[in-house]
């Protein structure tokens, strides 16, 4: 394992713009308010300094977790024993270019970015308005709600790959579908995309956008910490309506518990640790099989995840 106080000073001495931070309590930054400390955390403000990060983080042989907002993970209760590159707020400027586009950094989070659109009139992206993720994180799991998709607005994406060299796809290219793209999987880190879209009315757009907020407000325990939905959706039917059906609204272990709202949720009532929501899900696949036949599969991301 490397010695990570040395690494720490090697990374700031190499990139003495890069803000780099220690034993830091992913609880602190992670939307289920769950999760250890990290070792390292990493906060770039671009795509070279990423890169020069993560080439030093290999060369040293570091694990080392890729992530945005932190919306949809769920980090153990002993923390992350390597190093955390997160593309956050440093990375996340948003800027209006020619013929409908907007340039994201991979920080920026996609409700940032659809109210940006909406200020300069361009539809499209009304679907992701109070979505909590990143740019970054909605592209690599093509996130999408209420009929609209990361995919259908989606021009190019520039990224980190594994050997550390900047590179940019056009969304063609990125096998994007249900919660998967050519970076689920991968050591690749996504440093800002390109969003075509197309004009529009103002009025309208904001209208739209107030509209689904409403519907999440009315539907989703906004209120309280989650990861967001806690599975996917199956091939047939709704994990939401399983797991009510099961009768497990409302259903908990230690702090965590299934949505009284909402039951494709599980959210942190109080004091919920990472083994309480692990058992909370095992419990719900469990019954859910019984009684559908479905084995429902996780959505939120697990980090470090088994194995």
């Amino acid at each position: 394992m490397p010695d990570y106080s040395e690494l720490a000073r090697e990374l700031r001495s190499a990139l003495p713009g890069l803000e780099v931070r220690e034993n830091v309590p992913m609880s602190e930054l992670c939307s289920f308010r769950i999760g250890g400390p990290a070792r390292l955390m990493l906060l770039p403000g671009g795509a070279a300094e990423a890169a020069a990060a993560l080439g030093i983080l290999r060369a040293a042989g570091a694990g080392v977790l890729i992530c945005g907002n932190c919306t949809n993970l769920l980090v153990r209760d002993e923390g992350i024993p390597g190093a955390v590159l997160c593309m956050s707020k440093p990375a996340s400027a948003l800027e209006a270019l020619d013929g409908g586009r907007i340039r994201a950094g991979a920080g920026a989070t996609l409700n940032a970015l659809a109210v940006f659109a909406a200020q300069l009139s361009l539809a499209g992206l009304e679907f992701a308005h109070g979505i909590p993720g990143s740019v970054g994180g909605g592209v690599a799991m093509n996130a999408g709600a209420y009929g609209g998709e990361i995919k259908d607005v989606l021009e190019s994406v520039e990224f980190v790959d594994e050997s550390g060299a900047v590179k940019s796809l056009p969304a063609g290219e990125l096998g994007l579908g249900y919660r998967r793209s050519a970076f689920t999987g991968t050591e690749r880190l996504i440093t800002s995309a390109v969003f075509r879209l197309r004009r529009g009315d103002g009025a309208a757009i904001r209208a739209r956008m107030a509209e689904l907020i409403e519907k999440r407000r009315a539907s989703q325990p906004l209120d309280m910490p989650s990861a967001g939905s806690a599975f996917k959706r199956p091939a047939a039917g709704y994990a939401a309506a399983m797991i009510d059906a099961a009768g497990l609204k409302g259903f908990s272990v230690g702090g965590a518990m299934v949505s009284e709202k909402h039951a494709g949720f599980i959210v942190n009532a109080g004091g919920a640790t990472c083994a309480d929501v692990l058992a909370l899900m095992r419990e719900v696949r469990r019954r859910v099989y019984e009684r559908e036949g479905v084995l429902l599969e996780p959505e939120i991301k697990l980090a470090p995840p088994e194995g």
